[in-house]
């Protein structure tokens, strides 16, 4: 198994194959130790999950530093070509308007990138805390049920005996009605 989703479909898929209690039909008997096991389970996976969607977000700062190593070697560029055209002197005062062009169209790209490769990290950021949080949700509202059920199949099943004990009480008043408290 390899996520968390695939243990729930598991806890799922036990609960229905649990046998059915013998005084109702709409209830169950759970094995205290499988269910023990599998949900300890889900807790040792909850933090491995998590820990991949922080890897996600790490790569925030790959992208970015990717961003600024490239708008580095723009800007190398472009400070390169200003050098060589000024160099040249017959042209300086035109390679030193270009030189200036090319350096604000480098800082424009730079920036532009970096603006691109930031939002780019924010959103894969903002889907693995998203994702993270429907997981969990997932997991509380099967837990949530699994624990209502359990608590609805326990009162049913202690007022299941109380019943029948109240009616072993009465059924033995009845054939000795002179012992008044059902007791020997």
């Amino acid at each position: 198994m390899s996520s968390i989703e695939e243990l729930i479909l598991e806890i799922e898929e036990y609960v229905d194959n649990c046998k059915p209690s013998p005084f109702s039909s709409t209830k169950i008997i759970v094995d205290k130790d499988q269910l023990d096991t599998l949900l300890v389970e889900l807790r040792h996976r909850t933090p491995e999950e998590i820990k991949k969607y922080q890897k996600v977000v790490s790569s925030k700062d790959a992208i970015l530093n990717d961003a600024k190593a490239q708008a580095e070697k723009i800007k190398s560029d472009a400070f390169k070509e200003k050098e060589a055209i000024i160099n040249d002197h017959e042209i300086v005062q035109e390679a030193y308007d270009k030189g200036n062009q090319i350096i604000a169209e480098a800082r424009e790209q730079a920036q532009q990138i970096l603006d691109k490769a930031v939002v780019e990290a924010n959103t894969v950021r903002q889907s693995a805390m998203e994702y993270t949080d429907d997981l969990l949700a997932h997991a509380q509202g099967v837990l949530g049920q699994l624990l209502d059920s359990t608590k609805m199949r326990y009162e049913s099943y202690v007022g299941t005996m109380s019943e029948t004990y109240n009616m072993i009480v009465q059924n033995r008043q009845e054939l000795n009605p002179d012992n008044q408290n059902g007791e020997e």
